[in-house]
């Protein structure tokens, strides 16, 4: 699957095509200096997340259709949250690690420890277990945001979503 993301004046876009030749568009509000859904890409890419948000867009899910999901799944929000139904329990998971990368693109890096600790937290919250998050891995997913950002200063993104290339 192929996306493409773009900065506008007054919004981001995103346009998702399919490998079976299917679209999906939505806009994405603007949240910090990086697009939201580019850093799920970053995180799912590299945590292996094949049901994350990317991986439910490539199979046929719009965009705009997962918080409902997530909802019907027993996960109305962080705050109000139910033990999920399985299915969602990855896009919990990498919502949850997204939050934490953000957190850490804008106020500065912390140290592993640190990260891990508030990932631990904000998974019991939504009642999910939490991925392994070694030092390598938050370096390789740091290293993918810096990428992507310093490539988003243009305010375009093309991303390539494939399962098989799933770390």
């Amino acid at each position: 699957m192929r996306a493409t993301i773009v900065h506008t004046p007054r919004e981001c876009r995103i346009v998702f095509e399919r490998a079976d030749g299917s679209r999906a568009d939505t806009s994405i509000p603007h949240k910090g200096p990086f697009p939201h859904d580019a850093m799920h890409y970053a995180v799912e890419r590299e945590m292996g997340l094949a049901q994350g948000f990317w991986g439910l867009v490539a199979g046929g899910r719009h965009p705009d259709e997962l918080a409902a999901m997530a909802k019907a799944a027993g996960h109305a929000s962080a705050s109000r949250a139910g033990v999920p139904q399985a299915h969602i329990v990855e896009l919990l998971q990498a919502e949850r690690l997204v939050e934490c990368f953000e957190a850490d693109l804008w106020g500065g890096p912390s140290d592993g420890d640190t990260l891990r600790s508030v990932y631990a937290a904000a998974c019991a919250s939504s009642h999910v277990p939490c991925l392994p998050l070694g030092d390598p891995c938050i370096a390789a997913i740091r290293a993918e945001v810096a990428r992507l950002s310093a490539a988003w200063q243009g305010g375009r993104l093309e991303l390539d979503w494939d399962e098989a290339n799933v770390r």
